[in-house]
């Protein structure tokens, strides 16, 4: 089976088309500014150098029909004809409480989407455009929208709910969803494989630090609680983005300090985090860079982030009522930043973390990175979100659906 993935933003399409069999990427690319000048198309065939040019797409449509056309073209393709695409997976941001696997694309489930658009306004809109578009293009293959949220369905109450009036949940459907659901389901998955356990009895924090950053409690291959919560600001503080604080001090900087509800949003998503902490940069690297010529607030920002990370983490694998198996680094700093993995694991100590120092000096590469006697193994797993979501669609094009779990717990549905 070959599968395209499609991520459909506001204005850019990342696209992958992997051969099942095997799991081979065939081809990768990119799309970007689409609506706007200065667009760019980067494709890039398995083996080959990537292609890289300027162009000019006026919507959605416009761009899937390019990258379907340079996909299977003579030159620089890797299919002999369009007609090879036996399905398409598309990733969707959020599927509220009613979404709990990967679904077949269907009006309902467009409905669903659409629906959901008032929870994820950046996101869902472009999601349910890049579907329609490709829809539309491909007619006879099967769409599967694979769900960020979804994974997160099997939390229980007690861990989704807030700890406001039970009528803001029942009534408005305020609860925690979780996020990187994709993410967390293929680095639990990959690190049971690359320690030899059965995924069916196995427990894992699995930590996806990147630009955004959450981090999950898995047992048995189920998500039993998650670092975000009804949106993507709380948690670990980010790149920008504030993470946990007092609502005590929203209400301050709205009732005392006069900001506008506009203003507390730029500040708490765009200017809090490792760049507001700094004063320097969202980008780990840059931090770490000038941290290590002795920047005092760069430093303060990597140990706010550190502490953020071990808090969480702790927190999870109390969750997992204390039997935790291993530790799972990913996403672009998880991956590449040893310095920021040390800080993190340095105090997890009591929950039987031990750290290699040697083990940890890597970038980018699958790896057990703890101690031989540490109790509990620590891992980094680079994430591979589309592959991911290729088998979960190649799954529900099956029939097999994307889990084989128990059926999520019973729950009140929100009232419309």
């Amino acid at each position: 089976m070959v599968v395209l993935v499609i991520n459909s933003g506001s204005s850019s399409i990342k696209f992958q088309l992997i051969r099942m069999e095997g799991r081979a990427r065939l081809c990768a690319g990119l799309l970007e500014r689409i609506g706007l000048n200065g667009g760019i198309f980067t494709f890039e065939p398995a083996g080959r150098d990537p292609l890289k040019r300027p162009v000019s797409i006026k919507d959605h449509s416009q761009g899937i029909a390019l990258i379907l056309q340079v996909i299977a073209d003579p030159r620089v393709g890797v299919l002999g004809s369009i007609g090879e695409v036996d399905a398409v997976g598309h990733r969707v941001v959020h599927g509220g409480e009613t979404i709990d696997k990967a679904e077949l694309v269907t009006p309902r489930i467009e409905a669903i989407i659409e629906a959901c658009g008032r929870l994820a306004p950046l996101h869902n809109p472009a999601n349910l455009m890049g579907i329609r578009a490709v829809t539309a293009l491909l007619p006879s293959v099967p769409h599967v929208a694979v769900f960020d949220t979804a994974f997160h369905a099997t939390m229980t109450e007690e861990a989704f709910l807030f700890g406001l009036d039970y009528e803001c949940y029942r009534r408005h459907g305020i609860r925690r969803f979780g996020f990187h659901g994709v993410s967390h389901r293929y680095v639990s998955l990959r690190a049971a494989e690359i320690l030899g356990r059965d995924r069916k009895n196995f427990t894992c924090v699995s930590c996806h630090l990147g630009s955004g950053v959450s981090i999950a409690a898995i047992r048995n291959g189920r998500s039993v609680d998650t670092s975000l919560g009804f949106g993507t600001m709380c948690g670990v503080p980010m790149g920008t983005r504030a993470g946990d604080v007092d609502p005590a001090v929203i209400l301050h900087l709205i009732e005392v300090l006069g900001m506008s509800t506009r203003e507390v949003h730029q500040l708490l998503y765009f200017e809090s985090g490792l760049k507001g902490i700094s004063g320097l940069s969202s980008d780990m690297r840059d931090v770490e860079r000038a941290a290590a010529s002795g920047n005092e607030r760069a430093l303060l920002a990597m140990k706010v982030f550190a502490h953020g990370c071990r808090r969480h983490v702790a927190g999870l694998a109390a969750s997992l009522g204390g039997r935790l198996d291993a530790l799972v680094f990913t996403a672009g700093i998880g991956e590449h930043s040893q310095e920021t993995r040390r800080l993190v694991c340095a105090g997890l100590e009591v929950l039987g973390v031990q750290l290699d120092e040697t083990r940890n000096r890597i970038h980018g590469e699958e790896a057990v990175i703890s101690d031989p006697s540490s109790r509990v193994s620590v891992l980094v797993v680079p994430t591979k979100e589309e592959l991911m979501m290729a088998i979960e669609t190649e799954e529900v094009v099956k029939g097999g659906g994307c889990r084989d779990d128990p059926p999520c717990p019973a729950r009140p549905s929100p009232d419309p």
